[in-house]
């Protein structure tokens, strides 16, 4: 999705004005940590995560959950919590949208960290964080929509 001429105008006013960008950032902050418990990594993919943030994770996996996901969707670091790869692949289902779990996002850059993403994309920043969908194979399936609590 291509961001609209108007807001790519927004964030270029935003930009050139410090105390604006800085205000805005904050709402941004406050809102998304508020409701989704965002990192603000300033490459947000919470559209893509069922608006569970990936920077949640202990290990910051952004592709998916690692190979310590307990039988009923616990995280291996904090057996206490869910593991939010679960919490997104439910969230996902729930909503009855699709997952497009053949593509990658590459390596969060550091130095956009406390960044308002939503300026970052209006700017075309992160045109590249996602990597190319990988080519459909019928009998790969997304195993962790399967893991459901028992």
């Amino acid at each position: 999705m291509v961001p609209r001429p108007v807001l790519k105008r927004l964030a270029s006013f935003l930009e050139r004005h410090p105390a604006l960008r800085r205000l805005f950032t904050t709402v941004e902050r406050k809102s998304k940590e508020t409701l989704f418990g965002c990192r603000m990594c300033g490459q947000c993919a919470l559209p893509a995560t069922g608006y569970a943030c990936p920077m949640t994770c202990p290990k910051q996996l952004r592709n998916g959950p690692c190979g310590g996901v307990g039988a009923n969707g616990e995280c291996e670091v904090f057996p206490d919590l869910p593991c939010v790869w679960v919490t997104a692949a439910r969230r996902t289902q729930s909503a009855q949208r699709t997952a497009d779990y053949t593509r990658l996002q590459r390596p969060v850059d550091q130095r956009l960290q406390g960044t308002s993403s939503w300026i970052n994309y209006w700017q075309g920043r992160d045109d590249h964080l996602w990597t190319e969908p990988a080519p459909r194979h019928p009998k790969l399936l997304p195993l962790l929509v399967e893991n459901k609590p028992r």
